[in-house]
């Protein structure tokens, strides 16, 4: 279990860390059109609040306590479920990812009343118009990474 808090607490640090930068170091919300390119086109700081799920889903309601809530449900199930003894370091790894992504998403929430976006990728000639944080990274790894490398408690029978 050490793995998975040692790991939860680091991409929490770091997360909250990219966003302390972006926010007050840069100063991305005040900067003209809310951009700062740092490696054109490819890479791009644009800030987006996000109130709802993930796009902005449900953005027009006030859910904010409602997601809060919804994430550390998940996170305690998480370690609860990650606890058991039948499972790798990998899924450990995964386990710290995802809770550590949801932490920073739920003290954004909780300190700003949204979800600071600010990483934007574009490739190709494709201008993508969504941003993400350094969280939302960490939560989708996690969440794959659960999948593969965990057996979702069943039990395989030897013949």
């Amino acid at each position: 279990m050490w793995m998975t808090y040692w790991t939860g607490f680091w991409i929490f640090l770091f997360d909250q860390v990219t966003k302390y930068i972006v926010l007050y170091q840069i100063n991305l919300p005040a900067l003209p059109n809310q951009t700062y390119e740092v490696f054109a086109p490819l890479l791009t700081l644009r800030m987006a609040w996000n109130r709802g799920v993930n796009f902005g889903l449900f953005a027009d309601f006030n859910m904010r306590w409602a997601l809060i809530a919804v994430a550390l449900t998940i996170s305690i199930s998480v370690l609860w479920w990650i606890r058991r003894d039948n499972v790798g370091r990998w899924a450990h790894f995964s386990a710290g990812l995802l809770v550590g992504g949801a932490m920073g998403n739920v003290v954004d929430r909780m300190l700003h009343g949204a979800v600071a976006d600010f990483l934007n990728v574009s490739c190709c000639g494709i201008n993508n118009p969504y941003a993400f944080n350094v969280a939302d990274i960490a939560i989708f790894v996690g969440a794959i990474g659960l999948v593969l490398f965990t057996d979702g408690g069943d039990k395989k029978k030897k013949a």
